[in-house]
């Protein structure tokens, strides 16, 4: 919600301009001229008697007039008066009242008049009247002494002063009485009760009246009101009354309306036009009547009607002659209605329609003074010269008469004077001066020389070119020194001389030159003219919302002419912004820290510059949680029911979207509240359900989008009637905690479902299909009870009914329980097992019989484990597992076990109680699978042409072992694969040396053993033959020699140096070409095979790489 506002200088021209229209028609003070009255005392002047007494009377003409006055009709010869003075150089009149004088003395019609060479203007007829504040008259005042219902009026009839007082009615401790629908003042300052009642009864009803002109405040005898109740006047007048008078008296009765005032059913009204019209109706009535008024045949004229008093006052501001007609007023309650219509007239004093103005002319020119006026009835016009009727005024040949237009014709510089036209009817009258002054003078320019105007682009540019001169001159206007004369719809010449352009672009800015002309003259004048940019808000505040004590910022950025300095000005609600340090003024933005419910409004930014004002507005709206409602009230208690209403409270400018209504039960849970229902927002009644036996307390909470209002002050309490219970426990069960009992349980009535004191309740149980009679005992107040003796896991029906003082509540619906379970009491039967490979194998068993059960079947349980490995005799720590199998499953599946072994199970039924005894043993075996890798693979002796290999026995065989199966092939420089070849050993090996090799060559070896099932994981090696037979005999020789030892240990640690340097490089981004190609060997299976070509290079060095397994 924004609101943009500009206004440009184009206003203030305007203003402007109008005054320089009137400035006009003045004549220059240095130039001869009749006077003009300037300043004047008002015609009804209400002076205060106790202060000198002031009469105003200013005038201007050249030469400067002299002043007279005149008193009901007469010459005032203030001479002759010494306490009155006239201030120098002025008609100004002051009557010292201060030192002796008596104002009253001085009442009386005083007129001024100043005087010239060139005539005499005069003013109006100015009354003077001192204020009076008489006091209240002294009357005996009887106590008022009324029966309830009845109307009532105290009369007031404050003195007569001068202005009329302002009344209004107060107590003893100077505090104003309250004023409602029933009790109000009227207009004439009488205080009406449409109907009275006990609590107006007192005995301080006292009417002030204030005069303001004199300041004081006069006070009636205070006025005693007592209302007697129905009640309290039976059993007053019971003694002196017989049987049938009391009961004859009659309670307080409604009564339709009837008016107070006006009387009667019609009445007139006269009002003048421009007043206010005021139209009364009071009424009385019980209940007390409401006012309602209507124009007949129109309607109330809009925006200039209001109602007052409680809608007992019409008001009307500015009436014309169209507000004339009839007016009702309705008074209305449930009993019928009363009605009134004033008949009003709208008569008018004199108003003007042209009022006569100052003429200037030269010698042998002609003119016109025209005075019009209207009223009603219509005013009569009349024409003085120089104060004097014209028909007894000196002759003037140049001057005629014709009604409300005086024509001058060829005038001479003896036409010079000062004409009054009067216009009156019987309710007042207009008096205005208007000079003829005949002058002879070339043009003048009043307008400054090189006067600067700023405007504002696109808007209206208005330049002045104030003259004078007689005959009036001729204006002309050119743009620049040199430039053509003006002419064309873009510009708008004014009488006045003023030069107006409706739309100022950047191109209308620069020198303008005005020229006035007539036959006695010439003259002229240069004024400026500088357009500027507008200004402009390109960031408007926005509309927010925001949660109370949260921060809100409106921005506000402007855009200005460079030029131009602007000040940007914040408002709240059309004022200044509150005097609080959480208003934080930015550059750009307004900030309001910690925000209240009294920042919600409109904020405004107003950006001023010397030429122009843009603002633009947004509204803040502070919303929180709702206020807590109030006022709860019960009403329509019943048994099961009541009625529930509130008053909903503030909403805090978020909707309320629901209700929750609450209650405690002080009898059974005191200060806990409950969730009773909720209802919509807009719903401020309901009808709840009750309980029997609950003393119960109402709340209310408002719920909005912010979140819950606090809770609302507790309703009254209400007690409701006991009863039988409504209903029963919920939840029944039965349940045996032992093989030979029954535990019943069941969740207990709540406090307020027991509907009376009291409570208990009736337990039953019988074994079901049985032909048993229930047995039932009767329990306090708690929610279990035990059954013993019962038969092992036997069902039984059961039932749990509640029971107060009052009687049961309505049969119970029957459950079924079982008493306690027992160990099952035997195993099952007929157990198989397939097995379906290796590591998998499936179980079956036959179910028990469910009577050996003895409780409820929760599943089987089968408990397997390894007896031993078949490929080796050494026997472990067995470990047993468990398979769970839910319901009443005859089978399960036995996965992880391992090949080759040989296993034992049993299976077992359970209960809620525990385990069945195990069935037998059952003892089956896995077939053989494939095996490990060999545990370990080692490679010795390397000569010239062969390599001894080592290799332990698979970790675990998983069968027999038949053989092992050995693959090598040589890699050359290159890292590529040379021809596999593939070796068969028996299984009983653990060695092999391989022969026939080639010297120098690096060689990899695979690995691995196989069962009657397939080969097992490999494993994987490398390793070089020696390069000659010398250097092995020699590093046989050597090796034993203590300095050979020491170098290599040097070397060793050489090459250790170089490891690291090497992996160093490596982590920085290096790649280690051999390890990419021994990756990319790793499977002899896929590799192409290459025959021997002989580029196998030579080791000098042995050595070998080991690799893990695959």
């Amino acid at each position: 919600m924004m609101k943009k506002k500009s206004i440009s200088s184009s206003k203030a021209s305007l203003v402007l301009f109008l005054c320089q229209m009137i400035s006009a028609l003045d004549v220059p003070l240095d130039l001869s001229q009749p006077p003009t009255i300037t300043q004047q005392s008002p015609k009804d002047y209400i002076v205060d008697p106790r202060e000198n007494i002031v009469i105003q009377c200013e005038a201007k003409g050249k030469p400067p007039p002299s002043f007279s006055w005149t008193r009901n009709g007469t010459h005032f010869d203030i001479d002759k008066d010494a306490q009155v003075t006239m201030k120098p150089n002025s008609g100004t009149l002051v009557i010292n009242i201060m030192n002796g004088g008596k104002a009253e003395a001085y009442e009386g019609v005083y007129q001024c008049t100043a005087r010239n060479e060139r005539g005499a203007a005069i003013s109006n007829n100015i009354v003077i009247r001192p204020s009076r504040s008489p006091l209240w008259t002294k009357e005996k005042l009887e106590p008022n002494q009324v029966r309830e219902g009845d109307s009532l009026v105290l009369h007031c009839r404050p003195p007569v002063g001068l202005p009329p007082p302002i009344i209004f009615w107060m107590d003893n401790a100077f505090q104003r009485l309250p004023q409602s629908e029933r009790v109000s003042q009227g207009l004439n300052g009488d205080l009406y009760f449409s109907n009275v009642q006990p609590e107006d009864t007192r005995e301080d009803y006292i009417c002030y009246a204030r005069f303001n002109h004199t300041q004081t405040i006069q006070q009636k005898q205070p006025i005693s009101v007592k209302v007697f109740s129905m009640d309290s006047l039976n059993d007053t007048i019971a003694a002196n009354l017989s049987d049938t008078d009391i009961y004859g008296a009659k309670p307080v009765t409604e009564r339709q309306p009837i008016l107070l005032t006006p009387t009667g059913s019609t009445s007139t009204k006269v009002e003048l036009r421009g007043n206010v019209l005021l139209l009364e109706c009071i009424a009385a009535g019980l209940p007390t009547p409401v006012i309602r008024w209507i124009k007949e045949g129109g309607e109330l004229p809009a925006n200039r009607t209001f109602f007052e008093n409680f809608k007992k006052t019409l008001k009307i501001i500015d009436v014309s002659e169209a507000d004339s007609g009839n007016y009702k007023c309705i008074a209305r309650n449930i009993l019928g209605s009363a009605h009134h219509v004033i008949s009003v007239t709208v008569k008018a004093a004199p108003y003007w329609i042209t009022a006569p103005r100052n003429l200037v002319l030269s010698p042998g020119e002609d003119g016109t003074l025209i005075c019009r006026a209207n009223g009603n009835p219509k005013p009569n016009i009349s024409w003085l010269a120089n104060g004097v009727p014209i028909a007894i005024a000196p002759e003037d040949p140049s001057r005629k008469v014709d009604g409300d237009t005086i024509i001058f014709s060829h005038v001479q510089e003896r036409s010079s004077a000062v004409y009054q036209c009067n216009a009156s009817n019987e309710y007042g009258y207009l008096l205005a001066n208007a000079f003829v002054n005949i002058l002879a003078e070339p043009p003048r320019i009043l307008t400054p020389a090189n006067k600067l105007y700023q405007v504002i682009a696109d808007s209206p540019a208005l330049l002045d070119c104030a003259y004078f001169g007689s005959p009036k001159p001729e204006i002309e206007w050119f743009k620049g020194v040199k430039g053509s004369i003006l002419r064309g719809n873009e510009y708008i010449f004014h009488d006045n001389g003023t030069l107006e352009i409706p739309v100022a672009q950047k191109d209308s800015a620069g020198t303008y030159t005005c020229v006035a002309r007539n036959e006695l003259g010439k003259i002229q004048n240069e004024v400026q003219l500088e357009v500027k940019d507008p200004t402009m808000i390109i960031k408007q505040p926005e509309y927010k919302v925001i949660q109370r004590y949260g921060q809100v910022s409106f921005e506000c950025i402007i855009k200005h002419d460079s030029t131009l300095l602007p000040t940007v000005t914040w408002l709240k609600d059309n004022d200044e912004l509150p005097d609080d340090e959480r208003f934080l003024i930015g550059k750009d933005n307004l900030t309001i820290m910690n925000v209240t419910d009294k920042d919600d409004g409109t904020y405004t930014c107003i950006v001023n510059t010397t030429l122009d004002s843009v603002s633009a507005s947004a509204v803040l709206t502070v919303v929180a949680r709702p206020n807590p409602p109030f006022d709860l009230e019960l009403t329509g208690q019943l048994e099961r029911s009541v009625e529930l209403s509130w008053i909903p409270g503030d909403e805090n400018n978020s909707p309320i979207t629901n209700f929750v209504i609450e209650y405690e039960d002080g009898l059974h849970e005191p200060g806990v509240w409950h969730y009773q229902t909720e209802v919509p927002g807009t719903q401020t009644t309901i009808q709840l359900k009750l309980s029997p036996y609950v003393n119960y307390s109402f709340r209310v909470i408002a719920v909005n989008e912010i979140g819950r209002s606090q809770p609302s002050e507790p309703s009254e309490q209400y007690l409701t009637k006991s009863a039988n219970p409504d209903e029963n426990p919920s939840n029944v069960q039965g349940i045996g905690s032992e093989p030979d009992n029954l535990v019943i349980t069941w969740e207990s009535l709540k406090g307020f479902q027991s509907n009376g004191p009291g409570l208990q309740y009736k337990v039953s149980w019988r074994q079901k299909d049985v032909d048993d009679e229930w047995t039932s005992v009767i329990v306090a107040n708690v929610s279990k009870y035990i059954v013993s003796g019962t038969p092992t896991f036997v069902p039984y029906e059961i039932k749990v009914q509640a029971l107060n003082d009052l009687g049961y509540a309505p049969e119970p619906s029957e459950v079924i329980g079982h008493s306690g379970e027992d160990l099952p009491m035997v195993a099952p039967g007929n157990v198989q097992v397939h097995v379906i490979n290796s590591t998998l194998a499936k179980v079956h068993w036959d179910p028990v019989p469910l009577k050996t059960v003895r409780g409820h079947l929760q599943g089987y349980k089968v408990y397997y484990w390894k007896v031993q490995s078949l490929s080796r005799r050494s026997k472990r720590h067995v470990e047993k597992k468990i398979l769970t199998f839910r319901g009443n499953k005859t089978f399960g599946m036995l996965p992880g076990l391992e090949p080759y072994s040989s296993y034992k199970l049993n299976v077992r039924v359970v209960n809620g109680k525990g385990e069945g005894p195990a069935s037998p043993d059952k003892v089956f075996k896995t077939p053989e699978g494939v095996p490990s890798s060999p545990s370990f693979l080692k490679i010795t002796n390397p000569t010239l042409n062969s390599l001894t290999l080592e290799w332990g026995l698979p970790t675990h065989p998983n069968g027999v072992l038949t053989s092992y199966i050995l693959k090598f092939q040589p890699i050359n420089n290159t890292h590529e694969l040379g021809p596999l070849v593939e070796i068969r050993i028996p299984a009983n090996e653990s060695s092999l040396i391989l022969k026939n090799l080639n010297y120098s060559t690096r060689y990899k070896f695979y690995f691995n053993a196989q069962t009657s099932v397939g080969s097992g994981s490999q494993i994987t090696e490398e390793a070089v033959t020696i390069m000659d037979e010398a250097m092995a005999s020699r590093q046989v020789d050597i090796a034993t020699q203590g300095w050979f030892i020491g170098l290599m240990c040097a070397v060793a640690l050489l090459i250790l140096i170089l490891l690291i340097v090497c992996f160093i490089r490596r982590n920085k981004g290096g790649k280690y070409p051999v390890k990419e190609k021994e990756d990319a060997h790793a499977d002899p299976e896929i590799q192409p095979m290459k025959e021997d070509d002989g580029t196998f290079g030579e080791y000098r060095l042995f050595s070998f790489v080991s690799s893990a397994p695959f």
